[in-house]
């Protein structure tokens, strides 16, 4: 039952969910320092998750899994929103940023191999035309700048190889106590930055609170809970391909919520993006047999991608 509910009701919350983080974000950094939202965000979230561990009694992490652990959380955490929410700051909307983002599952599917993943022909070819959605939108963007790219491409790697990294290296860790890890060990980066930076000032102390409040609960507890209890129990393409859904979510939410306009290249690439999407979830017919069934989701090192169920 439980799996039937990830497998139905995982997907469409986690990219529902992880959509509304470029909207609070924008929010955010909207009313105060980046580097600031960052580490007030890690902060309480990594605080409240490491006392839901504890009381919840969940395993934590030893040795070199620990140190796996941390360094997985400080790409997926400190480095890709450090630099999407700079990026913000730096005025790019919440549909490029996440159009961009939505680059993961090819850079993912390329160290797919680190993983003793393989990748089918048609997936490939629909992370190839997801990523031609993705640069047919960006062109879209008048505003655009260089600097803003470049941040938009190493929050892209932070994600990609903080996942592949977490998938290689602490593929049975309990979700609870990695997701807190991955989010406290990046407060203390976080609030350097900004002291570094220092820059303190909150502009506008309700907007803050509010988007604060979404960061926490719904972005950084909730979709990471539910990201990491997937790539937990399914392989890393299946998880990524998701992402490709993000942008569309995203730019309508940003349209609904903050006013950002959609504008037609942006639309269009939108939709060869969802396209992509549709293209590599799709998978060659496989005759039914024992090797085909699903196996209990206790066996965390089943690797499924395409018509072939590998072991590593």
């Amino acid at each position: 039952m439980e799996n039937r509910l990830l497998d139905v009701a995982g997907p469409p919350a986690l990219i529902l969910m992880w959509s509304s983080a470029f909207i609070a974000g924008i929010i955010g950094v909207g009313a105060a320092p980046p580097m600031l939202v960052l580490f007030a965000r890690f902060g309480i979230a990594g605080a409240l998750l490491i006392v839901f561990a504890l009381l919840t009694r969940a395993v934590w992490p030893r040795g070199r899994v620990l140190a796996h652990t941390l360094v997985a959380g400080l790409l997926m955490q400190m480095v890709q929103f450090g630099a999407f929410y700079t990026a913000m700051h730096e005025h790019v909307t919440a549909a490029v940023i996440s159009l961009v983002q939505g680059l993961s599952p090819v850079v993912i599917a390329v160290f797919a191999g680190a993983l003793g993943e393989s990748v089918s022909a048609r997936q490939w070819l629909g992370f190839g035309v997801g990523g031609l959605g993705v640069g047919l939108a960006v062109t879209d963007q008048s505003s655009f700048s260089l600097p803003g790219l470049l941040l938009c491409v190493v929050g892209l790697l932070g994600l990609s190889l903080g996942t592949v990294y977490q998938k290689r290296f602490t593929p049975e860790i309990d979700p609870r106590t990695g997701t807190a890890l991955h989010i406290a060990v990046s407060a203390p980066f976080a609030g350097a930055m900004a002291w570094a930076g220092g820059d303190f000032h909150i502009a506008g102390p309700a907007r803050f609170a509010g988007s604060m409040v979404w960061m926490v609960l719904v972005n950084s507890i909730g979709a990471f809970l539910l990201l990491n209890t997937m790539l937990q129990r399914w392989d890393t393409t299946r998880v990524s391909r998701f992402f490709f859904a993000i942008p569309a979510v995203t730019a309508v939410m940003a349209w609904l919520v903050i006013g950002q306009p959609l504008r037609p290249l942006t639309i269009a690439g939108l939709a060869v993006g969802l396209l992509g999407l549709v293209l590599a979830s799709r998978r060659a017919a496989a005759a039914p047999g024992p090797e085909h069934e699903l196996e209990p989701a206790a066996a965390p090192h089943r690797i499924e991608v395409g018509p072939h169920v590998q072991r590593v």
